[in-house]
Order: C-alpha cells, then structure tokens, then sequence
C-alpha cells in the first residue's frame, strides 16, 4: 500500500481527502452548479444525480486504501469547489500514475487546478517506484490542456477514445512528466 497525506495545503487552497457522506450535501450542490461547464468534458455528467455521488464518496476510502486511487476534494477558503485524483490506472504502467481534476466555473482561471494537479505529481513522485505521471483529456479541451504546458509535461501521445462526452472528438490527449 502507498502512503498518501490525508491532506495537502497551498496557501488558500486546501486538496483534502473525502470525508464520505459527511461531504455528500457540498459536494453535490458544487457539482449541480458545475453541470452546464462539466457536461462538454465529463462523461458521467450525464448520469448525476444523489445516488451516484454517494456512491462516488462511499466507494473513495477503499480505493484509497488499496493505494490506486487518491481522490481529493478541493476546497477554496474551506469550501468545495471541485475535485480532483490521483489515480493508478489498469492501462497505465505499473511505474505511473495519472492526474485529473475538475472545478467549479466560478473557481476556474485562478491557477488552483495548476496547484493541484503539481501538488499530485509531487505526491506521486513520493511513491516507490513512480517513474512518470499523465495527464489525460480530450485535446479540444483546451483548459485542461493549458494545466501540464504550465507545468513543464510534454505530450506523449494521441489516442483513439470513444467520445462519450457531447464535446469530445474521439481522441485523447495524453502529456507526461517524468521524476527527476
């Protein structure tokens, strides 16, 4: 099992682990507020509702303890305003590991996925035997793509994806940055 701190500070912006069903109300009240500017990107917008962020929240503490899935909420002056993982995933490479992240649009163009997603490939880096981290998105996402330029990943790879989002266009975007 990898050791993940529990929480991580950066100034004003805290990336804190889900507290289960004692976050469930905030959590999915900034995710209702985030549907419009999540739809285009988010596949599973598209199937919200109550059921599925409990079932979201109760599922995170034994990922987390598995060591394959670090799942934070991000919280702005205390408050949610997205969320955002780092996560092992079963096509990556046993030596990688693979950031995503999501905010709320009032909380977007201040830098705080930028924070994060460097916050996660520091932890990442921490992991025995991490060699490199991703960042996966649709390359006409050009938000999220704009957050591994400003931290120094270079793009690795394009790949055929099934576009399950309206924005999507069939393809992924993949950018890496190695330890080191």
């Amino acid at each position: 099992m990898e050791p993940a701190e529990q929480e991580i500070t950066l100034g004003e912006v805290t990336l804190r682990r889900f507290r289960g069903e004692a976050d469930l109300p905030e959590f999915f009240r900034v995710i209702e507020e985030s549907l419009e500017h999540l739809r285009p990107w988010m596949p599973w917008v598209a199937e919200h509702s109550v059921a599925k962020t409990t079932a979201f929240l109760a599922e995170r503490p034994a990922l987390w303890e598995s060591g394959k899935d670090f799942t934070y909420a991000i919280l702005l002056e205390g408050a949610i305003v997205g969320a955002c993982g780092l996560f092992r995933r079963e096509d990556t490479a046993v030596n990688g590991r693979e950031i995503g992240y999501w905010l709320h649009p009032a909380a977007t163009g201040r830098g705080i996925a930028t924070r994060a997603a460097r916050a996660l490939a520091e932890q990442a880096f921490r992991f025995p035997g991490v060699d490199f981290v991703e960042i996966v998105h649709d390359p006409a996402n050009l938000a999220s793509a704009a957050v591994p330029a400003r931290l120094g990943f270079t793009e690795h790879s394009r790949r055929p994806a099934e576009a399950l989002a309206p924005a999507e266009t069939g393809e992924e975007q993949i950018w890496r940055l190695h330890r080191g």
